[in-house]
């Protein structure tokens, strides 16, 4: 057999396979509940809500073809990929839930535990959030004078996923960050759209805050409108952490059934674009990445782990696993 040949039918083979599991996965999650309000009630006793929605497991093109303008050579090769069902917040995380998170485990004692390595396998909750070791003191503001209604900024990568575990603790749900392809796949809404509404940046105002409507910083969270699968924001406003290592050639010969991205790399990735970005920088296929210069505020050397100081386009969403049977 001819290596044409042979490529030929291991093509087949991988879309056989990913068809077989995606009616799996149909099957299962008609079971699971379309959304969900996690509530939780923080040491001041305070209630705080999140509003999950069920993203469906299926099969998506991840990645841009060459013809779409603005693409850039890390957007690709495309791959079909297969996802299971898994929730996603409506919204960015705000500000004034992770104050409550930092107010419960926030401390003085610069890296006391290294939590990055806790967090290796970040899907697994662990009993008690008194365990927790969270940021140590934020430089300067943390709101950066925006409201408790606007999305968290200023965070580094690690303060986010520490941000998941406290949660998971809190509810013993599964929380974390959703990887970079389950983020696209809900970002295109079960679709192949350029902006996941449709192919026409002139829409774009509808549905995201970027260079062209934004006042010179962030809105409050859920002021436009929701893509089709009710969630705000994922484009414009900020940028979203995801869990992946970020690689220029990540996509090659990456896994197509629940990928997680590169295993190992020095910066990770963060989705969506933000406030001061084009309309070609809020594609779903847009990728960015954190940058020597988004450090450029912290007085500190080394550099702390934990905060971005006066950065304030860079936040998260999380998502929450959905339990195996």
């Amino acid at each position: 057999m001819n290596s044409s040949n042979r490529q030929r039918r291991i093509g087949a083979l991988a879309v056989c396979i990913v068809a077989v599991l995606v009616g799996s996965v149909a099957a299962s999650q008609e079971k699971l509940p379309k959304k969900y309000t996690e509530t939780i009630t923080t040491k001041t006793g305070t209630e705080l809500s999140l509003e999950m929605v069920l993203i469906p497991g299926g099969t998506f093109l991840m990645g841009s073809p060459a013809s779409e303008p603005g693409r850039k050579d890390d957007e690709g090769p495309q791959r079909k990929v297969a996802l299971d069902p898994f929730y996603l917040c409506t919204t960015e995380t705000t500000l004034e839930l992770f104050m409550a998170y930092y107010q419960e485990t926030g401390t003085a004692k610069k890296d006391f535990v290294d939590v990055q390595e806790a967090q290796k396998n970040a899907e697994t909750p662990v009993a008690g959030a008194d365990t927790i070791t969270g940021p140590t003191p934020v430089y300067g503001d943390m709101t950066m004078g925006y409201s408790v209604k606007h999305p968290a900024m200023g965070l580094t990568w690690h303060n986010a996923m520490t941000f998941c575990q406290w949660l998971s603790q809190k509810t013993g749900k599964q929380y974390r960050l959703p990887t970079e392809a389950e983020w696209e796949y809900a970002a295109r809404a079960g679709t192949t759209y350029v902006f996941g509404f449709g192919d026409d940046p002139e829409k774009l105002g509808d549905y995201a805050w970027y260079e062209d409507n934004a006042d010179f910083g962030p809105s409050a969270v859920a002021t436009k409108k929701p893509n089709a699968w009710g969630l705000y924001d994922m484009l414009g406003n900020v940028c979203e952490w995801v869990h992946d290592f970020y690689q220029p050639n990540g996509y090659v010969g990456a896994a197509v059934k629940n990928p997680k991205g590169p295993e190992e790399g020095t910066v990770h990735v963060a989705r969506g674009g933000y406030y001061e970005n084009s309309a070609e920088e809020l594609r779903c296929a847009a990728r960015a990445f954190e940058e020597p210069w988004w450090r450029m505020n912290d007085p500190q050397i080394p550099k702390s782990r934990w905060w971005l100081p006066q950065i304030d386009f860079v936040g998260f969403r999380v998502a929450c696993s959905v339990p195996k049977d």
